[in-house]
């Protein structure tokens, strides 16, 4: 049997880490870097250290295929959620990720994936018919709206979502310019409680099993997706972030949905 694809994984600890974790481990030679360490991998593939320190990144990356970068601030790990200050979002989501993409570029990593959010786009829920889908009101909705999809205006409302989207564009750039793929991956709402709470959740969910699928897509699309950015949400019937996308170019199907 072919050796599995070595992958390295950030910020395993938070929420989508855990969702992701059961099928990352199945499908894959799975390592970590965090700050506070992993439990349950051999030791020899967990690396404690901050992704904001740029040298101590690379014994971590020697060998990887591809790296899924989940560490980030301001996100449903954090207390302050997406309102987290500007000092924390620039250590980790902008700092970090340079020095993510650097070391990966540096060490031959084939492809990086980046775990953005719908925080790039949530100025969007401040507008009808979008503020009526998120407010967990039933009544009075409209029949059809215009759906918001990977090209659409970004509207980030929160410091969370200029870095996420900062993020991005630093992926778009390695992509162009190094032989890595870099996929942007846009989480929406995935909770450490697998199921759509009421309110925006009833727009924005994602299932673990969905997530899962289209993660697994992502690491192991075909070598000519390059670049590209593909929305992660279940199939619901408030769904205003339209992810055909993903469908079109990875074959994502998806399972669950908030009906």
């Amino acid at each position: 049997m072919p050796d599995k694809l070595k992958l390295l994984a950030t910020g395993l600890n938070g929420v989508v880490g855990r969702a992701l974790r059961p099928v990352l481990e199945e499908r894959y030679e799975l390592s970590a870097l965090s700050r506070s360490g992993v439990d349950g991998l051999p030791p020899e593939r967990v690396f404690k250290t901050d992704i904001a320190d740029i040298e101590s990144l690379r014994t971590a990356f020697k060998g990887v295929d591809v790296v899924l970068n989940l560490a980030a601030d301001g996100g449903q790990s954090n207390a302050e959620g997406m309102n987290a200050g500007w000092d924390s979002t620039l250590h980790n989501n902008i700092i970090g990720t340079y020095n993510v993409l650097e070391v990966a570029k540096e060490s031959g990593v084939s492809r990086v994936i980046l775990p953005s959010s719908g925080a790039t786009v949530n100025g969007y829920e401040l507008e009808e018919p979008y503020k009526r889908l998120v407010s967990g009101d039933d009544g009075d909705l409209p029949e059809a709206w215009e759906m918001v999809d990977e090209f659409a205006e970004q509207k980030p409302v929160t410091l969370y979502g200029v870095t996420k989207l900062f993020g991005e564009d630093l992926g778009r750039y390695y992509a162009l310019t190094t032989p890595m793929s870099v996929i942007n991956l846009r989480v929406s709402n995935c909770t450490s409680v697998d199921e759509a709470a009421l309110g925006r959740a009833q727009a924005n969910w994602s299932s673990y099993r969905d997530i899962r699928q289209l993660t697994v897509k992502c690491i192991e699309a075909s070598p000519e997706v390059k670049f590209d950015t593909f929305w992660a949400m279940s199939d619901n019937a408030k769904l205003y972030r339209d992810n055909r996308h993903a469908k079109e170019v990875l074959g994502y199907a998806r399972q669950d949905g908030v009906r």
